[in-house]
């Protein structure tokens, strides 16, 4: 049984496992000091720039915080959506690493704009307030939708004339360029984003994510930052493999699309069932539908997915790399046979 509740269920592309098994037909030094992490580094100049300077780390919290703590101090403040990953399911972590405080602001599609993160803004130069620092987006959202290109620019630059930061949490960044059909350095280097996290884990690797820093000042601790933060790896090569596999000959686009489409595929046949609805449109991997709590419990008796908001009776279907049509057709016929017997 394939679980739709979320993409991190799925299992590990056989390139990728490949990949990892090829690097350990040798010793290498550690610590990244490595040759595949060397290449790594290559391969990242490429895609966003030569100034971009990319970090492997174990997991997406870890990259938030290591990204998060190189643009700020703990007298900072960082602005988030109220359904942003680091203010709901990261257990405090950025607060507790960076020491700031997270200004958030409730969203009707979990993006923020400059006119909603403007709320925060009286703040400025008042010694008794958390000064905002950053500007914290996931792309893609936490509601499964999408930042265009000329929204993360006008973040930006809202941001850069504040003398602040634009941070992307990203974690689901291959969804997005795939969904978006452009080139990732499109949404982020040529939009003005100054640190964001690319992430593989949710997309067929094993583990780890790569923290991705644009400008020079944000790289200068950032190594002593991932240490400290406990997201050094010593056989970083393993890690490293992971990746340049999932970006050789876009794979990645590969992965993404296909748990794009399969989300489309379901979402489009939900949204035919009476008293159904979908709460947002379906842009990346996730399927936010609404539907009748009676139908959601005989769902949940057959297939594994979270109720994401009881009191709007929503409920979240991610779909991964690994879904196959058979698995929605499934899903589908459940669905429909639970709906009229309601």
């Amino acid at each position: 049984m394939k679980s739709f509740g979320s993409d991190n269920h799925s299992g590990v592309h056989p390139d990728i496992l490949k990949a990892i098994a090829t690097a350990n037909v040798e010793h290498d030094l550690a610590y990244g000091d490595d040759k595949v992490t060397a290449r790594l580094q290559q391969l990242f100049k490429q895609l966003f720039g030569e100034q971009a300077v990319a970090i492997p780390v174990f997991n997406g919290t870890g990259a938030n915080v290591v990204c998060l703590q190189a643009m700020t101090r703990p007298h900072h403040g960082i602005i988030c959506a109220e359904t942003a990953h680091i203010n709901v399911d990261e257990c405090g972590a950025p607060e507790n690493y960076t020491g700031c405080k997270l200004l958030t602001v409730p969203t009707a599609d979990g993006k923020l704009t400059p006119d909603i993160v403007k709320k925060h803004f009286g703040a400025f130069g008042v010694q008794h307030h958390s000064q905002p620092k950053v500007i914290s987006i996931s792309q893609t959202t936490e509601l499964g939708t999408l930042y265009m290109p000329a929204e993360i620019k006008a973040l930006a630059n809202l941001a850069h004339a504040h003398d602040m930061y634009l941070h992307i949490d990203g974690s689901r960044l291959s969804n997005a360029a795939a969904a978006l059909n452009i080139p990732f350095r499109a949404f982020t280097t040529d939009c003005g984003v100054d640190a964001f996290s690319f992430g593989g884990t949710k997309c067929g690797l094993l583990m780890g994510e790569v923290v991705v820093l644009l400008r020079p000042e944000l790289s200068r601790d950032a190594l002593y930052i991932r240490k400290q933060a406990m997201q050094l790896y010593s056989k970083m090569r393993f890690m490293s493999a992971q990746f340049e596999a999932f970006l050789a000959n876009d794979l990645w686009e590969t992965l993404a699309s296909h748990g794009n489409r399969m989300a489309a595929l379901l979402g489009g046949e939900l949204a035919k069932l009476p008293n159904v609805k979908l709460a947002y449109p379906v842009q990346a991997n996730g399927v936010f539908v609404a539907m009748p709590r009676k139908v959601i419990d005989a769902l949940l008796k057959e297939y594994f997915f979270y109720v994401w908001n009881e009191e709007r009776n929503e409920i979240r279907l991610m779909c991964s790399f690994d879904t196959t049509e058979e698995d929605i057709r499934n899903f589908l016929a459940t669905a429909k046979k639970v709906t009229s017997d309601g």
